[in-house]
């Protein structure tokens, strides 16, 4: 029986236009972030399944890639429960391993610290357009540091590189989870309900206003709190403006709303505004939840035009690296979609800026041998100059060789024959 030659079901080989483009995006998006002072960093591509199934990770949890205990520890025969068959598991992104390697190397950090972090990933996720099983994070992120600098360097380190990859006209849409805390509390919902309704809330770009509302219902919510609740909603349409939308919230929930937490997001939108590099708009948006359970304050995600979807996002969570120490460290992180952005690049065509000059050069397959030496010197003197040369044997076919060699852009062809 042959082997299976196509890779496992949600994941993908990645070819060589493909992971050209790829590299290109890595590069301009390790120089912005250095610039901005962000460390690169390196995490294991597995964690503890403890780690993972903390319950910070909302519905990632649900999709873990879950590893057997391996050798003598593995007895399938005496096994009653999962803990008795599984210790490790792929990690869903990069923010848990972050906060435990920080945990495990804080006295070696600077404070703030300011990571870079770029690797794959893996949730057993339905595969679709721009999602994988497996898949490519990039994420900075700041910790230690507890005013909202944090969130105005994250914001404008990404929005920064994302421009210098040739997008325009993106929206930034920010949100406070104190904020859907306040407007949960002022409509009568019990805090223990809370994740409850933001899951639902969090549906309203699907299903709308009517949506929300009989999914709410169908939870067993009093209807007064929903109207209530929902009148908020209602109250902030098209307002788009991050002052405006805080300022008319602030009058309408009163002492639900901390004028601290009102003030801070403030702050962040006048200055990301007054410094951007890159064409995009900074937009409120009061239903933006962010599934992870572990943010506990500003929250933000890129949207795409080009996609209509997010493509990264990120926020605070100034609670996570106590679960491994027991003292909270105030932490923000940014994530861009990677992979989302990428396909955008190949589906639009994109070629890289600047890139070195492709040359082949094409060998008589009875050059001697002492003359192949002339020519790897020649190449290698071109290479230092900065061009890209391919040394390949001369096919018979010449003619179907250049065209499969222009296919790959190569653009000079240099050929040696034995005269």
């Amino acid at each position: 029986m042959a082997l299976s030659k196509k890779p496992v079901n949600g994941m993908k080989d990645i070819l060589p236009a493909e992971m050209e483009i790829r590299d290109y995006v890595t590069s301009v998006i390790k120089e912005t972030y250095r610039s901005f002072g962000f460390t690169p960093i390196e995490t294991p591509c597995m964690e503890n399944i403890a780690n993972l199934s903390n319950k910070q990770g909302g519905e990632n949890e649900k999709l873990i890639f879950k590893v057997l205990k391996r050798g003598e520890k593995l007895n399938l025969e005496q096994a009653k429960e999962e803990a008795d068959v599984v210790d490790f598991g792929m990690r869903y992104d990069l923010t848990v391993p972050l906060t435990r390697f920080y945990s495990n190397n804080a006295n070696d950090l600077p404070s703030p610290f300011k990571a870079l972090q770029i690797g794959n990933v893996w949730r057993a996720d339905r595969p679709q357009r721009g999602r994988y099983r497996q898949f490519t994070q990039c994420d900075i992120d700041i910790l230690g540091e507890p005013s909202n600098l944090a969130e105005i360097e994250l914001i404008t380190a990404t929005t920064t590189t994302i421009g210098r990859l040739g997008f325009k006209n993106f929206e930034i849409r920010i949100n406070e989870r104190r904020i859907l805390k306040a407007m949960a509390a002022y409509s009568g919902f019990d805090e223990a309900d809370y994740d409850s309704v933001f899951i639902t809330l969090d549906k309203m770009d699907k299903i709308g206003t009517e949506g929300v509302a009989a999914e709410l219902a169908d939870n067993g919510f009093a209807q007064e709190s929903i109207q209530k609740y929902l009148d908020l909603f209602a109250l902030l349409a098209g307002k788009k403006d991050v002052a405006e939308g805080v300022d008319i919230l602030t009058q309408k929930l009163g002492d639900y709303l901390e004028a601290e937490v009102a003030d801070s997001l403030k702050e962040i939108a006048a200055a990301v505004n007054a410094t951007k590099a890159a064409e995009f708009e900074l937009v409120f948006d009061p239903t933006l939840v962010r599934g992870m359970s572990y943010y506990t304050g500003t929250i933000f995600e890129i949207a795409m035009p080009e996609l209509g979807a997010a493509c990264g996002g990120g926020g605070r969570y100034d609670k996570m690296v106590g679960k491994f120490t027991g003292n909270d460290v105030p932490a923000c992180g940014y994530s861009i979609g990677f992979e989302r952005i990428v396909l955008l690049l190949m589906e639009s065509g994109f070629q890289i800026p600047e890139k070195p000059k492709k040359v082949a050069y094409l060998v008589e397959k009875k050059y001697p041998a002492d003359k192949l030496v002339d020519v790897m010197k020649q190449a290698g003197d071109a290479r230092a100059n900065g061009q890209t040369v391919l040394v390949v044997r001369m096919n018979k076919n010449k003619k179907f060789q250049k065209e499969q060699l222009q296919a790959q852009g190569y653009e000079e062809f240099v050929e040696f024959f034995n005269n």
